[in-house]
Formats: structure tokens, C-alpha cells, sequence
């Protein structure tokens, strides 16, 4: 895991293994936050399938299940299917599959608001759809594991420049995260989100290959984080395992900031 050098440098994870006997099932697993979430889940004990549009990054060990998530038929097979190869019973869901966009109102086409939306916020619609019913069949026989945890963003909390598109499908994401925790809480399922930063993943990697001047705008965006840095996807991964484990059994309806204070402080500059 990269992080800065000094008193803000991500530590090395302390991991146990209690998802013991769990299953989890991970959207957009094969590569970034996704990737590093069902890696840690696995090397916590769980049993984890990856959905994604192409599984083949999926971590080892993980059952590779392929859907595009705006595609509802597809979703349901492959949540079935997933189900199935983990034996027949869901724990937890990590809703992470998602894209992202760039500009003002201006900027964005009509059919790009329509599929960002569509990946964003009903990708997450279809899977938890489909998962409920083995979800609900987990909180009546094991109180306390079932869970569902979207990936969020401070884009949804904070006015971030040229994100207008992204900004508005995370802010749905976080409404949604309220409205299913009041839904599902009497039925045993807990609903949190987790609101990353700027985080070092392969599609911040890919915007700043396209910027002027690269190693600027790294500079930059490791600058607006009060702790020095970009957070990584393996912080993200522990936050999402925090909330999905069934030590988190009393929190539903959060959202958990991994944003190097980003929300939340105001330091002084530098001097």
C-alpha cells in the first residue's frame, strides 16, 4: 500500500479473520477500491465473488461473475450465480461498481447524464435488488451479518470544481444509503456508505496521464487533503470491511469519511 512518508503515511493494515464463514459479494471488484475490498475480505476469511463487466482483474481466489450493471437481466443471473458458487447464502453486499466524469453543467451531454446516473445509482438499485432476498434469509438465521456498503464520494458532501455530473450520481448514492438503512433496519439489514477522497486509483491515473502536466496536478490533488496525500484504495477497502463486519453490528444509516480530513478540517497554511 503507497502513502506518504512522514506522520501521515498510511500504516501497514492489522488484519484478523472476522468474516470467518461469511460470503460477500463485491461490484467492480476486479480492479481499484473494488479489488483491494474482496482482497481484504478474503484474507479476513470470508467467501467472495467479484460482479464486474470483465472479472479477469478479480483478486485470486475470488469467484469472477461477469454483468454490466445497467443491465438488470444480466445483474440477476450473475447475482444468482454468485450466490450459488458461495454455497447458497449472501452476508454481505459491497456495492462498488461506478464511473466517473469530468466538467461543469455545461460540459456533459444529456446521454453521459443518463449513463453515469445509470452506473452510479441504479447499478446500485439492481444489485441490492437482487441480493435482497438472500440477505433477508442471512438476518433470520445469523442476526447481525447482513449488510450492504456502497462506495460513495466527498463529492457528495463537498463542492468539488468540475465534477458537476459525478458530484450529483454520489450525492444520490449517499440519499440512497438513508433511505434503504430506514427500509431494511427492522429486518436485520444494516445499509452504510463509505465517502472516499481523492484516492490513487487506476481512474485518477488515468486523469492525471491526461493532464498538462501530470506530476503538477498529482501535487495538487495530494495538496487539497489536509494529511499530505491521496488516500489509498486499500484504506477505502478497510473502511468498507469495517462497516460490512459484523462488528459494526450496531451502525446503519453512516457514512464513513476516508478523506485525509478533507470534509472536514480546515488547517492553517503552511508557513
Amino acid at each position: 500500500m503507497s502513502g506518504a512518508v512522514g506522520p501521515y503515511a498510511s500504516p501497514a493494515p492489522t488484519e484478523g479473520r472476522d468474516f470467518a464463514g461469511m460470503t460477500a459479494l463485491v461490484t467492480g471488484g476486479a480492479s481499484g477500491i473494488g479489488a483491494a475490498t474482496a482482497a481484504l475480505l478474503l484474507r479476513r476469511g470470508a467467501r467472495v465473488a467479484v460482479l464486474d463487466r470483465d472479472p479477469s482483474g478479480a483478486p485470486p481466489g475470488t469467484v469472477p461473475v461477469t454483468a454490466d450493471v445497467t443491465d438488470d437481466a444480466a445483474v440477476r443471473a450473475a447475482v444468482a450465480a454468485a450466490v450459488d458458487a458461495l454455497g447458497g447464502a449472501l452476508d454481505t453486499l459491497v456495492g462498488n461498481a461506478g464511473i466517473g466524469a469530468v466538467g461543469t453543467v455545461e460540459d456533459n451531454t444529456d446521454a453521459e447524464w443518463r449513463h453515469v446516473l445509470d452506473v452510479n445509482v441504479s447499478g446500485l438499485v439492481r444489485t441490492a435488488r437482487a441480493a435482497l432476498p438472500h440477505l433477508r434469509r442471512t438476518a433470520a438465521a445469523r442476526p447481525g451479518r447482513a449488510s450492504i456498503t456502497h462506495t460513495c464520494s466527498i463529492a457528495a458532501t463537498a463542492g468539488l470544481p468540475q465534477r458537476a455530473l459525478y458530484s450529483a450520481s454520489k450525492g444520490a448514492v449517499l440519499s440512497l444509503t438513508l433511505a434503504m438503512a430506514a427500509d431494511h433496519v427492522r429486518e436485520g439489514i444494516r445499509v452504510n456508505c463509505v465517502n472516499p477522497g481523492t484516492a490513487d486509483t487506476p481512474w485518477i491515473g488515468r486523469l492525471l496521464d491526461q493532464a498538462p502536466d501530470p506530476a503538477a496536478e498529482r501535487a495538487a490533488l495530494n495538496a487539497r487533503q489536509p494529511t499530505g496525500r491521496m488516500v489509498t484504495a486499500d484504506e477505502v477497502a478497510a473502511a468498507i470491511a469495517h462497516l460490512a463486519s459484523p462488528a459494526a453490528s450496531g451502525i446503519t444509516g453512516a457514512s464513513l469519511a476516508v478523506d485525509g480530513g478533507m470534509q472536514g478540517l480546515r488547517p492553517r497554511p503552511a508557513t
